[in-house]
Order: structure tokens, then sequence, then C-alpha cells
């Protein structure tokens, strides 16, 4: 059997990658994954929701988001930050996961610059630093539309993964400008992981979203065995599925605006 090590899941908003870290990391053998890159050092703090929406002008989609926050500035060093990711990513056995979206790729590039004696300025080298080498896991939703909805109701609930109170779900609005802007952004997204890939010849182990909802534990027991790990340590999904019915009717209402409008999809 392998010596574990680290694996990586590489991914974008609302593909399901939360529901896959999780159940990896209730597995008690595979890291504690989170998503350590996604902080900004002049916040301290996630991107937000209007941070999302930075080039939108259209004040009816804006008015729809929380205010910014101003957070706290970082200032841990770099090798204090590289090291309390590999500390606290890890389980006891001494796997190590995590979770890096993207858009968070600039910022790892950036934190890392600050390491002593790097191999390169680039993002896998950036990534070969901090991390050595990984085992790279790709998460794809093939559905963008049922993702950027999904991301639309997030940024407007600011709940993530469960299910929101239904008093602060009902505060989200349908508004197809808003999604149109999301699917921009995670078709994006996608085509940088998928030219990053290409450009570094690397062949992830890829999950589906549809095959992780349907058969979470078979996900994980395949990504186990791929560390080294045992798959029968793989658990029932750690998270339920966050769409309803009204993120269907969205789905569905939003497809329907693209089409008048030439909208994204």
């Amino acid at each position: 059997m392998a010596t574990p090590g680290s694996y990586l899941v590489l991914a974008s908003q609302r593909s399901g990658s939360t529901l896959l870290v999780e159940s990896l990391r209730a597995t008690g053998v595979a890291g504690n994954p989170e998503e350590f890159f996604q902080y900004l050092p002049e916040t301290g703090l996630a991107p937000q929701p209007r941070g999302w929406f930075a080039p939108v002008t259209n004040p009816d989609v804006l008015e729809l988001l929380d205010p910014l926050d101003p957070g706290t500035p970082t200032t841990e060093s770099a090798v204090d930050w590289r090291a309390r990711i590999l500390r606290a990513g890890k389980s006891a056995n001494g796997v190590w996961g995590g979770k890096l979206m993207w858009n968070q790729t600039p910022l790892l590039v950036d934190r890392a610059a600050g390491l002593p004696n790097r191999s390169g300025s680039d993002l896998r080298s950036a990534i070969d630093d901090v991390l050595g080498d990984v085992l790279w896991v790709k998460v794809t939703r093939d559905d963008v539309v049922e993702q950027a909805v999904s991301f639309w109701r997030a940024v407007q609930t600011r709940v993530w993964c469960g299910r929101a109170d239904p008093e602060v779900d009902a505060r989200a609005r349908y508004h197809p400008d808003g999604i149109a802007h999301l699917v921009t952004e995670l078709r994006n997204q996608e085509f940088g992981w998928r030219k990053w890939f290409e450009d570094n010849d690397i062949r992830p182990l890829e999950v589906g979203y549809e095959e992780l909802t349907s058969d979470t534990t078979k996900v994980v027991a395949g990504i186990l065995e791929a560390l080294g790990l045992d798959p029968a340590a793989a658990p029932p999904p750690a998270l339920e599925k966050q769409g309803d019915l009204r993120s269907n009717e969205w789905a569905e209402r939003y497809r329907a605006d693209a089409a008048s409008r030439g909208l994204p999809l």
C-alpha cells in the first residue's frame, strides 16, 4: 500500500466540493481539508457577496447583497502561514487535505511569494513549495446554470452548506443579471483550470457532480484508494444537497430569460 500523502481538491463554487471534502474529513484518515487559500490579505476574510460582483453596476443586483465588511488586514508571515496550513490540514496519520478554487489561485501565488528558497514564481511552483507533491482531485458540475443559481442563492443568504433558515432564504430574490454574471464567472474558472492542466501536463482524478451527489461513498472510497488508504473508511454523505424546487424553478426561469435576452448559458 502506498504511503499516505497529500491531496488538493480543485473546483469552482457550488460544484459539490464541500460535500466531497466534508465526507473525506469524516473518514478520520483523509486529512482535515479546508478552503485554506480563500482569505484576502487586506481583510482577513473570504470574498464577500459584493466582492463577487465588483464589475457589476446594476443597482437592482447590488441591493440584494450585504455591504462589504472591512475586516482586519492579515499580518501573518508567509512562513507562519504555510506552517499553519500544513498543520491544520493533517489528520493524525499524516495525510493532508485542502481545497483550492480557481479564483483563489492569485492569492496562493502572492502568499507563496514570501517564502524562502522558492522553486519558481508560477502557480505550480507555489503549490509545490507550499504543499509538496499532491494528488490532484478535480470536481466539475456540468450544469453551470444550476451551479450559478445555487451560487446566487448562497451569496444572498450567506449560507454555504446545509439549509438556510426559511426566513433568511425567503429574502433571496431571483435576478437574471445576477445569475448571468455568475454563469460567466464559473465558466471562466473552469476554463482556467482546464488550460492550467493542459499547460502543466496534469491529469487529475476527475469527480463529476452527478456521480458525487448520487454515490458519495463510492467517490470517497476511490479517492481513499488513490491515496493508499482503506476505501472501507468511506462514510455516508456528510452533507445533504441544498438544491430544491425553488432552485429548479429559478434555473428554468433563467434558461427562458437567457433565450429571450441573449444571456450566457
